[in-house]
């Protein structure tokens, strides 16, 4: 059965709705009333895997940010914070980047919650909870500190209120070191199947874990643990990429680690990180949209003609990738009995949407469909594990062969021809890869950024200050004002 990200009660009062620091629980719920049984630490790491779900704007914020996708929406003040963000013109008092400083140390708390507790109660399997735990916090931190550099560093305690004014940020370095020595942990602690799908593996550790290591230049490092999980690890490439993105073909052999998203309701638009659907499903969707497959949504985060250009003639990836809203209009002409396929151009309509995460007709008759889509984030596939392998390998101990194999594992999965190069020519075309298969996914700006490639790639964006986020201005001044803001804000 689908491991479900239903909140706890030791959950409830974690909410991110307010405008403190970070949100903690009440503190009536203590160690002596609590973690007293297998039961309540199950109870809490739930509570912490369900601030994963938050995450959704992360990922569609990453793409935008990005030269893959335009913001979209229905004017150029539709959620002006998104608007911002794409035309790198964004400020600390930016709201969406609040809700991911806020959202992600939610997560933290959460998971640091358990930790700080973690000695009161013995059970059989508790390292295993325990790890689990450590990798949500690993998660969180690598979202915080990929966003925003030097972040408050607390470990197996959480920020409690009043504890802002004497809080500090940690060095990013520092910051990694905690997340390796969590993940290493993980890895060692977990196995690479789990009973219930959707909980953490060995595999989602290793995987986060290479992912780390390439984002710090630790290429020797990222290719060992790469390659782990490559050769041992239970997974292998969807051969039928058509199905990939599909609700009824999650957590297959491909997905290293997914996200869970459920129909659940419980959510309005005054507390987004509340839902149990995939929110960033909707914000994808064509406006009032009317045809088979799909639904409606709000037209943001639409991808550029480039990008769609960008694929070779025959690449199965593009359309199954991206949406050509004219090409399926095309496509499905006798619709409701030739009425033909409609919908409404919203901001910056380029006639593309993303495909991979769409709403899809018959995924939710719930509530808001907006807030209610159980369309699961892929957020580590092994398409992606074996091009971040390539890359390690190409960067780092110069085994160019290796990396092509890996390379051309994804291409040949499309029906690509091999490719046959080595060296920077390569690399070249290990990113174009990752930029083909991984669109959409959130991880292109992020790539630019920590390639530095950014400044010639993307539109307004200024070396020296945008590599990095603003802190959102409240928690600066929550420190009385002790923090320096990041560097041209």
């Amino acid at each position: 059965m689908k491991f479900k990200f239903i909140v706890s009660i030791v959950a409830l009062s974690l909410f991110a709705c307010s405008d403190d620091f970070v949100d903690v629980e009440s503190q009536d719920q203590n160690s002596e009333n609590y973690f007293n049984s297998e039961e309540d630490y199950q109870s809490a790491l739930i509570g912490a895997y369900d601030m994963l779900q938050a995450s959704y704007i992360n990922v569609m914020l990453g793409e935008i940010a990005s030269d893959n996708t335009l913001a979209g929406g229905e004017s150029a003040t539709d959620v002006i914070g998104i608007q911002q963000i794409d035309d790198m013109i964004h400020t600390p008092s930016n709201q969406q980047l609040r809700d991911i400083w806020s959202w992600m140390f939610a997560g933290v708390n959460r998971a640091n919650y358990i930790l700080e507790f973690q000695d009161k109660t013995e059970f059989d399997g508790k390292n295993g909870v325990l790890a689990q735990a450590r990798f949500l916090r690993a998660y969180y931190y690598f979202e915080l500190t990929k966003w925003f550099g030097d972040v408050p560093l607390a470990v197996d305690e959480r920020i409690l209120f009043g504890t802002e004014t004497s809080l500090d940020r940690t060095p990013q370095s520092e910051v990694y070191a905690q997340i390796e020595l969590d993940l290493q942990y993980a890895i060692d602690n977990l196995p690479y199947t789990q009973s219930e799908t959707g909980r953490i593996t060995k595999g989602a550790a290793q995987g986060l874990l290479g992912r780390a290591y390439l984002y710090q230049g630790k290429f020797q490092e990222a290719a060992n643990v790469l390659d782990e999980l490559i050769n041992n690890g239970p997974h292998s490439l969807v051969s039928d990429l058509t199905t990939l993105f599909e609700n009824d073909n999650e957590n297959n052999a491909e997905s290293v680690f997914e996200v869970q998203y459920t129909d659940l309701e419980g959510a309005g638009f005054g507390c987004l990180q509340c839902s149990e659907g995939n929110v960033a499903v909707g914000f994808n969707g064509p406006r009032n949209f009317n045809g088979p497959l799909f639904e409606s949504g709000f037209s943001f985060n639409v991808p550029t003609q480039e990008i769609y250009d960008l694929y070779e003639e025959g690449d199965p990836r593009r359309d199954n990738y991206i949406l050509n809203i004219e090409l399926f209009a095309q496509e499905n002409a006798d619709y409701n009995n030739g009425a033909g396929v409609s919908w409404t151009e919203g901001f910056e309509h380029t006639g593309y949407f993303n495909r991979k995460y769409i709403p899809r007709q018959g995924d939710s008759n719930i509530g808001d469909q907006n807030l209610t889509n159980p369309n699961n984030y892929r957020a580590i596939r092994f398409a992606d594990v074996l091009l971040m392998a390539a890359e390690a390998h190409n960067r780092g101990n110069g085994n160019d062969g290796l990396a092509l194999q890996y390379v051309n594992r994804v291409r040949e999965r499309a029906g690509l021809d091999d490719l046959s190069l080595s060296g920077s020519a390569l690399l070249d075309a290990i990113y174009l890869e990752r930029r083909l298969e991984l669109v959409g996914e959130g991880h292109h700006f992020f790539d630019l950024v920590r390639t530095n490639r950014a400044a010639n790639e993307i539109d307004g964006f200024m070396a020296g200050k945008h590599e990095l986020f603003p802190i959102p201005d409240i928690e600066i001044q929550l420190t009385g004002n002790r923090w320096e803001q990041n560097p041209g804000y």
